[in-house]
């Protein structure tokens, strides 16, 4: 009765109930147009495509809410603002002046950045409408090929992705949690009940065995426990604190921890990883060459090569928002600032240093956990024939930390409230 109670906390705080129906709001929009075809398309031909194995935007459909291959005014999704997001936090690497933009100049700065990347946005989805056009139109998928019906396509995908983009910022600032994380959690989510009916179907059609369902159900239990796990793990850093005594009081003098997570960039890798990937195989579409196209279709997950540079990039994007997100040099200035020090490191550079090395061997293991996590139980089935469900692997560690991040905000708001939480 109490844990009911608790849960019920965040409705009894109008501005965070006005946050939660906003941001509903916003996903029952996103999946209505979800369903609204793109004009001009033969859609039935699409879901021809889309039925075929091995099918290049198979796997993205996914991560789309099946927009994909509805092919619906919001089929490119937001992976175009995503992969702009990843060049701009790249450049910012690169050149100093866009990283001092970013820091130094603050909210002003960043709404600078903010309006480049969308700017990138629209050139990043204007490269891969043209490229799914120029793919379903090779398939007979587009009856009228007169200019303007192209362009009206084209326009159309291009506007979507831009509507999305709005409605995920929109949802980050009026709303809870990470719009554009919520966004995806959404298109994972939405087709749950569908696969979920899929599966059972073909249970009792026999063409898959009970044990192999009942497997399939532990694999994806499992597998919840190791994400909550490797997400909430933390290495706390003990703090001990100096006395200070001001007038006639005293400060300071207790002992803390500093807390640093495993994974610190949560499902961001992930989501990067396959905007990636998918990028270029759009680009590939372009070409008449067939080899090319081949090498497009080899580099998406579920094909070995994929699978590599799947990997690879999960962990080569781990280090790097970690490095973005975490500063040993700031933390051990803000310990030191306080009068604080790690027992048995000096304060200043040696604490950085020590920082840094438990952060790299703690990211480490999160990135190779995230990788094999992703990859795992696509292996599995191969292996053993499990796995019909589809939420395993990538996108069961894309619901699963969403989940865990919006939970926490909300937590969050209660707790600022006064209000008992309801997370344990």
């Amino acid at each position: 009765m109490m844990q009911v109670r608790s849960m019920a906390n965040p409705l009894r705080i109008p501005d965070l109930r006005r946050r939660v129906i906003f941001t509903g709001i916003m996903l029952i929009l996103y999946r209505l147009g979800a369903h609204l075809p793109v004009p001009g398309v033969n859609v039935a031909a699409i879901e021809q495509l889309f039925r075929q194995q091995g099918s290049l935007f198979s796997f993205l459909d996914l991560f789309v809410g099946g927009a994909l291959s509805n092919f619906a005014i919001f089929a490119l999704g937001v992976f175009p603002y995503i992969t702009a997001s990843i060049i701009f936090s790249l450049l910012q690497v690169v050149f100093p002046r866009l990283k001092e933009m970013a820091t130094e100049e603050g909210e002003a700065g960043r709404r600078r950045i903010g309006m480049y990347t969308r700017y990138l946005t629209v050139v990043l989805a204007l490269v891969q409408a043209v490229g799914q056009l120029y793919l379903i139109r090779s398939q007979g998928a587009v009856p009228d090929v007169r200019p303007l019906t192209l362009a009206t396509i084209v326009l159309t995908l291009v506007a979507g992705t831009m509507l999305l983009t709005w409605m995920g910022e929109i949802m980050t600032e009026y709303g809870v949690g990470n719009g554009v994380s919520l966004i995806i959690f959404g298109g994972i989510v939405a087709r749950l009940p569908a696969q979920t009916a899929q599966t059972l179907t073909l249970v009792r059609a026999g063409e898959v065995a009970v044990w192999q369902f009942l497997l399939d159900v532990v694999v994806i239990l499992v597998s919840i426990v190791a994400v909550v796990a490797i997400t909430q793990a933390v290495r706390k850093i003990p703090v001990q604190y100096a006395k200070r005594v001001v007038g006639r009081r005293v400060y300071g003098g207790q002992s803390t921890h500093l807390p640093i997570r495993v994974i610190q960039a949560g499902v961001i890798p992930i989501i990067f990883a396959i905007s990636v990937l998918q990028f270029p195989g759009t680009i590939a579409q372009f070409s008449n060459w067939e080899p090319l196209r081949i090498w497009g279709q080899r580099i998406l997950p579920g094909q070995p090569l994929g699978d590599l540079l799947y990997f690879v990039l999960i962990i080569v994007f781990t280090y790097f928002y970690t490095a973005v997100q975490f500063d040993p040099n700031d933390v051990s200035n803000n310990i030191k600032k306080y009068g604080g020090f790690i027992p048995g490191i000096r304060p200043g550079r040696p604490t950085a240093e020590y920082l840094g090395r438990v952060t790299e061997r703690l990211t480490l293991v999160g990135a190779l956990t995230l990788a094999a996590i992703a990859i795992a139980p696509v292996y599995l089935s191969r292996g053993t024939g499990v796995l019909t469900l589809y939420l395993a692997g990538t996108s069961l560690l894309i619901v699963v930390g969403v989940a865990l991040e919006t939970m926490k905000q909300l937590e969050a708001y209660v707790l600022m409230r006064h209000y008992e939480g309801f997370m344990r």
